[in-house]
C-alpha cells in the first residue's frame, strides 16, 4: 500500500467563509508519516468544514494545503488530476449505510473503484478485492451481500476497505466509529490500528469523543468555533489540558459513577 510522502500533509493558515460566519480561521497541522491526529471539538467547531476541504468537497477562501510538498489548494486540473487527488486522501464517513449504494452487492463496490483507479484487469481485480476484504475481516459471505444484509460494522468495514481500495496516503475519519455499538466500535478501532501499523497509512481522525482519542491518537488538536486552542502530544493535551476549553471537554466525559445532572 501507498503510505504518506516523506513530506507528509502540511496545512497552513486554513479559512472558510459562509456569508457572515468564518467556520475555519487559521487552522495549521502537520500529519506525519504513519501517524494519526485527531481533530477534536464540539458541534460546529469547524472540524467537518477542515476535512471537507482536505478532501476537495469545500474549497478554501485562505491558507494552504500540502501532501508530499505538493499544494492541493488550486483547483484541478483535468480528470486525471482530479483522480489522482482522490486517490492521495480518501474519506470515511459516520454512516457508511449512506455512503454505500444499496442496490449494488460488495464485490461490485470495490470493483468500481478498482475500474476506476487501477489499470487492473478483471482476474486482478477480483484478486484485489479479495485480499482488501481480507484486510480488513471480511470474506465471501460479505463480497455477495448488498449493504441492507450486513450489520454497522460490517459496513464500515467495507467503506474501509473502499477507501483503502486506491492507496492513499492519508486516511480521513470522520467521526467514524460514533454511530457504532461500543463493543464493535472497539473491534473497528483495533482493525485501523493494525492497518496503520502495517501500511504506513496517515490517519486524521475527526471526533467529539475524547475516549476513544485516547486509544488511537499521536497527537490532537483541539477545535473552537473554527479556530485551534490547543494541539500537542495526546497523553500531554489529555493529562495536562493548557486551554479552558480543552478541560471543559474533558471534564463533560462520562466516567465511572457519573450522573447527569438532577438525577
Amino acid at each position: 500500500m501507498t503510505v504518506l510522502p516523506q513530506e507528509g500533509l502540511v496545512v497552513d493558515g486554513l479559512r472558510k467563509r459562509y456569508g457572515d460566519h468564518t467556520a475555519v480561521d487559521g487552522v495549521s497541522f502537520a500529519l506525519a508519516p504513519g501517524s494519526c491526529l485527531a481533530l477534536v471539538g464540539e458541534s460546529g467547531s469547524g472540524k467537518t468544514t477542515t476535512v471537507r476541504m482536505l478532501v476537495g468537497l469545500e474549497r478554501p477562501d485562505g491558507g494552504t494545503v500540502r501532501l508530499g510538498g505538493r499544494d492541493r489548494s488550486a483547483l484541478p486540473r483535468g480528470r486525471a488530476e482530479r483522480l489522482a487527488r482522490a486517490r492521495e486522501i480518501q474519506m470515511v464517513f459516520q454512516d457508511p449505510y449512506l455512503s454505500l449504494d444499496p442496490r449494488v452487492t460488495v464485490s461490485d463496490c470495490l470493483d468500481e473503484v478498482l475500474r476506476l483507479h487501477t489499470g487492473l484487469d478483471r482476474d486482478g481485480r477480483r484478486a484485489r478485492v479479495a485480499e482488501l476484504l481480507d484486510q480488513v475481516g471480511l470474506g465471501a459471505r460479505e463480497a455477495a451481500a448488498l449493504p441492507r444484509g450486513l450489520s454497522g460494522g460490517q459496513r464500515q468495514r467495507v467503506a474501509i476497505a473502499r477507501a483503502l481500495a486506491v492507496e492513499p496516503g492519508v486516511l480521513v475519519l470522520d467521526e467514524a466509529v460514533a454511530a457504532l455499538d461500543v463493543s464493535i466500535q472497539a473491534q473497528i478501532l483495533e482493525l485501523l490500528g493494525a492497518i496503520r501499523r502495517e501500511s504506513g497509512i496517515g490517519y486524521l481522525f475527526v471526533t467529539h469523543d475524547l475516549a476513544v482519542v485516547r486509544h488511537v491518537a499521536d497527537e490532537v488538536l483541539v477545535l473552537r468555533s473554527g479556530r485551534v486552542v490547543e494541539t500537542g502530544p495526546t497523553a500531554r493535551v489529555l493529562d495536562a489540558p493548557e486551554d479552558p476549553y480543552t478541560r471543559l471537554l474533558l471534564d463533560s466525559v462520562p466516567r465511572r459513577g457519573w450522573r447527569a445532572a438532577g438525577r
